[in-house]
């Protein structure tokens, strides 16, 4: 196998990589959008514009992301037919996300028919979660009758990103202890012992914990049922406020935290309540998984704030120096794409940017399936 193909399918585009498997270097990338509006016609057509960019490329295999695996996928699968039903079955649990996954997974396998197609899975690093982390307090029989459980997600970035961590700091995965920050549009924490998933922010969907930029994160299921007896809000529109006008958006009127920022920097009051809001969710994860940890080696950000926003990194720790947890600002403050330290030497945790890279990892996953 000298490369593998990565295919990450949305319901209106497709981003795609080829990875060099023995350098681990990517030998093209790509973006094709609008899918079914104004671009090409549907998921097959799109792939068959994308494979036109591998000509001459050799394809040893196709890794597919794939969002939701409810609780019968663990590790990275090769994709039959019967795969292909059981992530049917679990779409409920993420329909904008699985189903679209299905589309460019049959349209890849329809237009490379020879190779293996490998799916790996942004639930499967959690389901090394405890009972006690994954488990609701609703009535056992409703909740195993329809697969009601804390899955997690971003899990190919937090499974990268800890084994980098150890990597980096030239310790055995084994004995460390790491809270991991993806922050992003999308966002969740993670606590990692020793290179398992024992707890993490996102639920059953991606909607549950940190603030976003469209969606709530954590709030009283309470809240629901409120607006729907008294605005008068059906399900559907309670779902579509959740994740399309909460968060970020639903504070200030942007789901940017750029704009969010700009804002803030302004004066705004809005903005900086949001900003307040979005720190105080942070912290008060970090908190708990020291607990659950039982202490911390490091902690790590990464995703497209955390590895890129100082003012955001500084804000999220100050006031855990009692904690051990301190950031050197002239460090922080450096622009870099490189992993790094941004704590003070000798400090009692390890503050690190390591860069994620989701699709090197379903690379690594698929090649170490097949063999």
């Amino acid at each position: 196998m000298t490369a593998v193909f990565i295919v990450n399918s949305g319901s209106s585009s497709i981003k795609y990589q080829l990875i060099d498997v023995e350098t681990e270097t990517s030998l093209l990338s790509g973006l094709i959008e609008r899918i079914g509006d104004g671009g090409p016609a549907d998921h097959t057509a799109a792939m068959t514009e994308v494979l036109a960019t591998l000509d001459g490329h050799d394809v040893g295999a196709v890794g597919h992301r794939v969002v939701h695996g409810g609780s019968r996928f663990a590790e990275a699968t090769l994709i039959t037919p019967e795969v292909i039903a059981e992530i049917e079955q679990v779409s409920a649990l993420a329909p904008l996300h699985n189903p679209a996954n299905l589309l460019g997974i049959h349209a890849a396998m329809a237009a490379l028919p020879d190779v293996a197609h490998v799916a790996v899975f942004d639930t499967a690093f959690h389901q090394s979660m405890p009972p006690d982390a994954y488990t609701y307090a609703l009535p056992v029989d409703l909740a195993a009758k329809y697969g009601i459980r804390r899955y997690g997600f971003h899990g190919t970035s937090h499974k990268y990103v800890s084994e980098r961590t150890a990597a980096f700091l030239g310790r055995p995965l084994s004995s460390l202890r790491t809270i991991v920050l993806h922050l992003g549009n999308g966002a969740s924490v993670t606590a990692v012992d020793g290179g398992r998933s024992v707890d993490t922010s996102m639920g059953l969907t991606p909607l549950q914990g940190l603030v976003m930029g469209t969606r709530t994160g954590d709030i009283d299921p309470a809240v629901l049922v409120h607006l729907h007896r008294e605005a008068g809000l059906s399900f559907d529109e309670l779902d579509d406020l959740l994740n399309k006008r909460s968060g970020l958006l639903g504070l200030t009127g942007t789901g940017d935290m750029r704009d969010v920022q700009e804002a803030a920097a302004n004066g705004s009051e809005a903005a900086l309540a949001a900003l307040a809001v979005w720190r105080h969710r942070i912290r008060g994860y970090i908190g708990a998984y020291i607990a659950t940890l039982g202490g911390v080696d490091a902690i790590v950000f990464t995703a497209g704030i955390g590895e890129n926003n100082a003012l955001l990194r500084r804000r999220s720790l100050a006031g855990l120096e009692f904690l051990g947890i301190e950031i050197d600002d002239d460090r922080n403050e450096l622009s870099s794409r490189a992993e790094r330290r941004i704590s003070p030497d000798g400090a009692g945790v390890e503050v690190l940017v390591i860069p994620t890279n989701e699709e090197l990892e379903i690379a690594r996953q698929t090649v170490a399936l097949l063999g």
